[in-house]
């Protein structure tokens, strides 16, 4: 997508042999991925306008999987990485909105303790809150204390606050859900050899927490149900994309069609940002022409611009690949 001229975040890919070496020397990386990964950062850091760690004007980054073959959900992504106690105060001066800088704060150490510290925790319930847009910068900074004392409770340390530090953990617990328990029932059912690996992505964020000119959303080209020739999917304002697939909060339609079809009061995409939703059907087309097939596209929305952040082919029933 990027080669394509398409609105990608900066990033850079480690392939898959770095996973297949990864299980083959004792869950060690190879010699020398560390100094590219800086290198790869530095080209990151110079296109964002961010330095990686840097408690002034921080660059924070997403770590993904990426299989040769689409494995939805199978794997492990950490979002937010990069932020820290001094991180944070350097995110809320550059965005003016405290809000969404402790925001991603907590959902990154929530998010981290799961992937790559094996500790998972709630205590949003405590402070009366059914939804996140209901707190503010106050109430997270006190979900964040919580999260960090009970990290340090259970593993007898402090929640890592070296950016570098936290990327290393990031991609090895990104290698080690290429064996998790989904994923490798999702290969036997799918044929997909188990010696393949997975890459690992590491992308600028981009954020659709920002405010309510902010979104995040799944869009497939195509109707996956019946194949036919029109947008469909989900997104939700201020919101970043763990958000449309946890459950959190009811997703919203993307055409204003599908909302009055399925009699929901919410607006759908299409009416909230209409330039936002032209600009994602043309390059919907334009992917489709490009990849010869129907795709389902992960985007985000940042003060009214569109990012595509991955794109992939759609799974569908035969049905709708038939009409397809």
């Amino acid at each position: 997508m990027h080669r394509l001229g398409f609105p990608v975040p900066p990033g850079f890919t480690i392939t898959t042999a770095a996973c297949r070496y990864f299980y083959e020397n004792g869950n060690r990386f190879p010699a020398g991925l560390d100094q590219q990964v800086d290198q790869a950062l530095q080209a990151i850091e110079k296109e964002a306008g961010a330095k990686f760690g840097d408690p002034d004007n921080p660059l924070l980054v997403s770590v993904r999987s990426g299989a040769r073959v689409s494995m939805p959900g199978m794997m492990d992504t950490v979002l937010d990485l990069g932020t820290n106690d001094k991180t944070i105060e350097g995110l809320a001066k550059k965005s003016h909105n405290p809000r969404f800088a402790y925001d991603s704060y907590r959902r990154f150490i929530q998010m981290y303790s799961n992937v790559v510290l094996g500790i998972d925790h709630h205590h949003k319930e405590k402070l009366g809150a059914s939804l996140d847009t209901e707190l503010g910068a106050k109430a997270w900074k006190t979900v964040i204390e919580a999260y960090k004392a009970k990290i340090h409770e259970e593993l007898d340390r402090p929640f890592p606050q070296d950016a570098h530090d936290q990327l290393r953990g990031a991609i090895a617990a990104v290698f080690r859900s290429w064996m998790n328990a989904r994923a490798i029932t999702y290969r036997l059912l799918h044929a997909i050899p188990a010696d393949w690996g997975t890459a690992v992505i590491i992308q600028s964020m981009v954020f659709g927490n920002m405010g309510e000119d902010c979104a995040t959303g799944v869009a497939f080209t195509r109707s996956p149900s019946t194949g036919e020739n029109l947008l469909f999917g989900e997104y939700l304002l201020n919101a970043q994309g763990e958000d449309v697939v946890a459950g959190i909060r009811t997703p919203q339609y993307l055409t204003s069609a599908d909302r009055k079809a399925n009699r929901s009061a919410l607006p759908a995409l299409e009416e909230v940002m209409p330039e936002v939703f032209a600009e994602l059907l043309a390059l919907g087309r334009k992917l489709e022409a490009h990849f010869r097939d129907m795709q389902d596209i992960e985007f985000t929305v940042e003060g009214g611009r569109l990012w595509l952040q991955q794109t992939r082919t759609g799974k569908r029933p035969a049905n709708a690949a038939h009409k397809i």
